[in-house]
């Protein structure tokens, strides 16, 4: 074997030309998918922790059919005390959560006393909040950060802050309508402008879970939702499918399933990007096997003709058909790994530049967002074994073409 691999690195010496020119369009495949998979993995991370961070959290545990309704934000399908409690003490048990936050949604009129308008919010308790949603605090583009909010203070959405030409520090009314249908109403001082996020909640306001209550009349401890944030959203799929498996089984007096949990992406049209971007990548990883196997057929191919004579002198003294075989695959071994480790050094060389260059770009509301490429090893490797196996696919049939020629016709060859 040590023989074959010698005579194969000389024989692609011997086309230097030729070598250079297939490792080149080998390189150029796998820079271009590395570097593909490292700026959409990049915009892909940044903006499902745009949505996951400050918005939606992980996942999400409803009443059963609130979601189905959801537009309407149905004061009806609150979680109930008992209901609480009994999540609250499942969530603590499982070692794979972080923190979560317990919600109230609800509609309400907003008016600054000269002109009122619509305005969806999110009572919250500040504290469980931030740690569930890390990255809230950096959307208040105005006002104080430090502790989210207070009892009597309200969070405004950008656009509507800008419209109704509220400032930090003015007073502002509620009016909401309670599950009764009775309406109240309740003054608040703005505390600050919240900037809005592309997507469903993206725009809400925020308000503390003690007002709602009181603004909403609630008698009883009651949310609409429950957000949940995980130690490491790699394991998103497993903890959904333990706590799908623990809340299942509890049933309400008419044997129905009491709570329904959906995942991020249940819960955001944005989970389709993330989808695209994955086929996109798929495209991608698919036109870099048809480059390289085009390429290695087209030069293993000439490489065969051109040695028509050589194969069959080689045959002649007794060379099998195993090892001519052997000889042109492991030719085709070796353009794709060194194709491919040229590709690898470019591509990490080059996503090094890209973060040394901190390029800022745009995402919805989110200004002067800085581009952070990464690959991984899991995915180096795979991209490496799959132009490597090509290359060795692509030598597979001009070897056996040259495995199976007959000594004599070849020695005729001119």
């Amino acid at each position: 074997m040590y023989n074959i691999i010698k005579i194969a690195i000389r024989n692609l010496r011997r086309y230097q030309r030729r070598t250079l020119l297939t490792s080149s369009l080998i390189t150029l495949g796998v820079v271009s998918v590395l570097l593909f998979i490292s700026v959409s993995g990049s915009f892909k991370n940044m903006m499902i922790g745009q949505i996951t961070d400050s918005m939606l959290g992980h996942l999400q545990i409803h009443q059963k059919g609130y979601l189905a309704s959801i537009d309407t934000l149905p004061l009806n399908r609150n979680l109930q005390e008992k209901q609480i409690a009994k999540l609250e003490e499942i969530l603590k048990s499982n070692d794979a959560i972080e923190a979560f936050s317990p919600r109230i949604k609800l509609g309400a009129m907003f008016s600054n006393y000269t002109e009122t308008t619509n305005i969806r919010l999110n009572a919250v308790d500040p504290e469980w909040e931030m740690r569930t949603m890390p990255e809230l605090l950096n959307r208040i583009v105005k006002g104080e950060k430090k502790g989210l909010l207070k009892k009597g203070e309200i969070l405004v959405p950008e656009l509507l802050a800008r419209g109704m030409k509220v400032e930090v520090g003015n007073d502002i009314v509620l009016v909401a309508t309670n599950q009764d249908g009775s309406v109240n109403g309740q003054s608040f001082i703005v505390r600050g402008i919240v900037e809005g996020v592309t997507g469903p909640g993206g725009r809400d306001g925020y308000i503390h879970i003690d007002d709602a209550r009181t603004l909403l009349r609630m008698e009883g401890k009651e949310v609409s939702e429950i957000a949940v944030r995980l130690k490491d959203m790699r394991r998103l799929d497993e903890v959904f499918a333990t706590l799908s498996a623990t809340l299942e089984p509890i049933r309400n007096k008419m044997d129905k399933p009491v709570f329904e949990i959906h995942t991020w992406e249940k819960l955001t049209p944005f989970a389709n990007i993330a989808k695209m971007i994955d086929l996109m990548t798929l495209f991608i990883k698919v036109m870099l096997v048809a480059i390289v196997l085009v390429s290695i057929m087209n030069v293993m191919v000439m490489a065969v003709y051109e040695r028509i004579n050589e194969i069959g002198t080689i045959a002649a003294i007794g060379t099998s058909p195993g090892k001519i075989l052997a000889l042109f695959l492991t030719e085709g071994l070796l353009l794709g790994i060194f194709g491919t480790l040229l590709g690898i050094v470019m591509s990490l060389v080059t996503i090094a530049a890209l973060k040394a260059a901190r390029i800022s770009f745009d995402f919805g509301q989110q200004q002067g967002i800085i581009l952070n490429p990464s690959i991984t090893l899991p995915d180096i490797v795979s991209i490496a074994l799959i132009v490597i196996a090509i290359a060795v696919l692509g030598s597979l049939q001009p070897a056996w073409k040259a495995a199976r020629m007959d000594p004599i016709t070849a020695l005729r060859h001119v």
